[in-house]
């Protein structure tokens, strides 16, 4: 390997590279250097070397900042370099692979030789970028021999292997936008059915990053999110660019060829929209305008950002969301940003009329669920003065209050979420608009688990979950989707359930903390309690870590990153804004919640 500091590359840039001195090459992985300030280029093969030195070579350039992997290429015959497909599949171990040969050379006229590669998995990255969990132990072959009496691969691995570090190094997450698909609520005006929902996935970070986001967006949303996402760019869409950039406003134009050039202006303008929140956050400055164009440049529709706000994901369109909690005498107040005085609500819920155990508000700030203090009833009232708290809409069977409602979550739509653990009868349940009666939702994935906690997102694709399992409670994520019901059966489900934070083998709280980020609290293996962002693939967050608290019961976040952290610690209700540390709001309160 040949390793620049980002300053090196920047003189190289202007001057010529050195042509004297020794090159070396070095380890792969584990590297120090895993923000991305080292810019790595391979070694090609030397001559004469063996099998063992080719397949070190190979591992190590693979792990390159080229485009095309070119040097890594010149370790495999002619081809294997032609069959290789290194984005089908990325492995990711934990120390990097570990290559050994497979017995001695004993035969210096031998003209094949096996490799083996091992290490510990701690992930996947599929054909698509997705990001997925996969603890377990790694083992492949590579077979090598001699092409024109040089030792060369002609069975490589599938796709990439690469070492933690330098798949930090070299790549990074990106968030798609793809609309929640138009059946998904009935009731759901036609603005709220056009939702962007964040789709995460992970692409070379100094590989052109503009245009690799674009063309990941073009080819559609990743597996898991398929079924319940809706890309308006028509199947086959291509841009004709080779390269993407932004002109001297801040504006990208991409030119479209086949059928994504004959469209309706409104399908055109959710194309653009969806175009704007993939690529706001890969650009070097913020972009003002997304501008679509036939294949010779001719106007097809154009998108300010201003313009795009009503597009914006659910979770980011209304930005003057209050904190609330229950305060000392289980009644709900709240808190603005301005304020570190908390006042009780309008209503039933801040007057005493429920002595309330959890509560969720709605994220309109309009009405409240809140569960009584025993768990067992849910009620839902406007928070104004002189509402009423009106019957219970559910009621537990649990006998004790650990095993009756979990607390409320809503989603965008105005829909309820809740689940009952009671051991006789667990469910998931959902309330339509938050006053209809309870529907059971399917979990097929869910096992002989049991679920303690939930937080649906704003955009109701979405749902995450604590479950309980042997011993542990895990936080997994959840796919929700139609099933058309039928006799029996439930017209919702929540399928494909996936590991978020396989790190925690004891998870206590979680809260929506961006479009594809929760916050979390748990304990890993034999440690102490833990703090930390985690992405919604399961990959670890790029936030820097969070400032320390003891005795963390439950935070509380919001899709607005910009909002502070809210947490019930042992000192009481606490707060985190951005870029400082917690601050105490009182000693006396439970049960942290942002709208939602």
């Amino acid at each position: 390997m040949v390793l620049l500091t980002s300053g090196a590359l920047l003189a190289a840039g202007c001057a010529s590279m050195p042509d004297s001195g020794e090159v070396h090459r070095v380890d792969a992985s584990p590297r120090a250097d895993a923000e991305g300030q080292v810019r790595v280029f391979g070694v090609p093969p030397r001559a004469g070397e063996g099998p063992n030195d080719i397949v070190r070579g190979f591992l190590e350039a693979v792990t390159s900042d080229e485009a095309d992997y070119k040097t890594a290429r010149l370790y495999l015959t002619k081809a294997a370099s032609t069959s290789w497909r290194p984005s089908s599949q990325t492995t990711v171990l934990e120390d990097g692979p570990n290559p050994t040969m497979d017995g001695p050379m004993r035969d210096p006229e031998q003209k094949t030789a096996v490799a083996e590669v091992s290490g510990h998995r701690i992930a996947t990255v599929d054909r698509k970028q997705a990001y997925k969990p996969a603890e377990g132990s790694y083992r492949t072959t590579v077979h090598l021999t001699k092409a024109s009496g040089e030792w060369r691969i002609d069975i490589p691995p599938t796709g990439l292997v690469l070492g933690k570090s330098d798949f930090d190094r070299n790549y990074r997450s990106v968030n798609k936008y793809y609309f929640a698909s138009t059946d998904r609520d009935d009731r759901a005006s036609g603005a709220q059915k056009q939702v962007l929902v964040a789709d995460p996935i992970y692409l070379r970070r100094y590989i052109d990053p503009l245009t690799s986001t674009v063309k990941a967006l073009l080819d559609g949303p990743t597996s898991w999110m398929e079924g319940v996402v809706d890309s308006k760019f028509p199947s086959g869409t291509k841009f004709v660019d080779s390269s993407l950039t932004l002109d001297d406003s801040n504006g990208l134009k991409v030119r479209l060829s086949g059928r994504g050039s004959d469209l309706s202006r409104v399908q055109c303008t959710r194309m653009a929209a969806q175009l704007l929140y993939t690529v706001q956050d890969q650009a070097s400055a913020k972009i003002s305008k997304v501008d679509l164009a036939d294949r010779d440049g001719g106007e097809l529709c154009g998108l300010s950002a201003g313009e795009a706000a009503v597009y914006a994901p659910a979770g980011l369109r209304r930005h003057a969301e209050r904190q609330y909690f229950i305060d000392g005498e289980h009644r709900l107040a709240s808190l603005s940003d301005a304020s570190d005085e908390p006042s009780r609500v309008e209503g039933p819920f801040g007057d005493g009329t429920v002595q309330l155990g959890s509560v969720g508000v709605d994220r309109h700030e309009r009405q409240a669920a809140g569960v009584s203090l025993d768990g067992r009833s849910l009620y839902v009232a406007p928070m104004s003065s002189g509402a009423e708290r009106g019957d219970a809409k559910l009621r537990s069977r649990a006998k004790s209050e650990k095993d009756a409602l979990t607390a409320p979550s809503w989603d965008g739509h105005g829909n309820l979420w809740i689940a009952d653990r009671d051991p006789k009868r667990p469910r998931l349940l959902r309330l339509a608009a938050g006053t209809d009666e309870a529907q059971e939702v399917e979990v097929p994935s869910l096992g002989d688990g049991r679920i303690k906690g939930l937080r649906v997102s704003s955009d109701g694709v979405r749902i995450a979950l604590l479950i309980t399992r042997d011993g542990r409670t895990s936080l997994e994520l959840g796919r929700v989707e139609r099933t058309g019901g039928g006799a029996g059966k439930p017209p919702l489900a929540v399928n494909d359930l996936l590991s978020v934070a396989p790190q925690l083998e004891h998870v206590e709280s979680a809260s929506w903390a961006g479009t594809s980020r929760l916050v979390v609290v748990g304990r890993e293996p034999g440690g102490v309690q833990q703090l930390q962002y985690v992405e919604t693939d399961g990959s670890s967050s790029n936030t820097p870590t969070l400032p320390g608290i003891s005795g963390v019961e439950a935070v509380a976040a919001s899709e607005d990153e910009s909002k502070p952290l809210v947490a019930h610690s042992d000192d009481g209700i606490v707060r985190l804004p951005v870029d400082a540390n917690w601050k105490l709001v009182t000693d006396k309160g439970t049960a942290p919640v942002y709208p939602g």
